[in-house]
């Protein structure tokens, strides 16, 4: 069985979208062993725990950066994991975390990269900057986490239009259907050593 966490600290809905395919019989032989959040009141962590998967809150307070990111790996060693899928993860993880799991940390950024992409682009900041450039295209890459900020390896990156009547609310819902749809495929792939 390939086993994969999931980190999020927000909403989850491309989680949501693993969860389906899992519960489809779309991902055989791919197993959610955890979702792991640093936020207490994630809905992420309230998803995935309706649905009877095991979900662990890590408190940040009094911890560092390395020390927090020493607390994932213990149970991601534990709970055997052979991909670490981010979702809406709003931490920088560490360089010592990042070299610990090579190859085996994928993220998905709302933008197409190397375009509004960085510590400075995410969630809303990204599709207002993608409005502001006039921009004519946008989109969604899944990519290998490194230790820069979405410097990793491209995956996959797939478009979608930006139009004159967009906002970042309709440029959000765009990206997040392509999201929904490739980042499980994404998985499948890397479960099957496709990628």
């Amino acid at each position: 069985m390939f086993r994969i966490a999931v980190l999020a600290s927000t909403k989850g809905t491309d989680l949501q979208a693993i969860i389906d395919e899992i519960k489809a019989g779309k991902m055989q032989g791919v197993e959610l062993a955890v979702v792991i959040s640093n936020k207490k009141n994630c809905y992420a962590l309230e998803r995935a725990r309706t649905q009877g998967y095991k979900t662990v809150f890590i408190n940040p307070k009094n911890k560092t950066r390395e020390g927090f990111d020493e607390k994932v790996a213990e149970i991601l060693e534990k709970e055997r994991v052979g991909l670490i899928v981010l979702v809406g993860y709003m931490r920088i993880l560490t360089e010592n975390f990042v070299s610990k799991f090579p190859r085996k940390i994928i993220n998905v950024h709302p933008a197409l990269i190397p375009k509004f992409s960085g510590k400075d682009f995410f969630g809303k900041s990204v599709h207002e900057a993608v409005l502001a450039a006039g921009e004519k295209e946008t989109g969604m890459t899944i990519h290998y986490v490194n230790k820069g900020v979405d410097t990793g390896t491209v995956i996959l990156q797939k478009k979608c239009p930006v139009e004159l009547n967009d906002t970042p609310e309709t440029l959000k819902v765009k990206v997040q259907a392509l999201e929904k749809k490739w980042y499980p495929e994404v998985i499948r792939l890397i479960a099957k050593g496709r990628i």
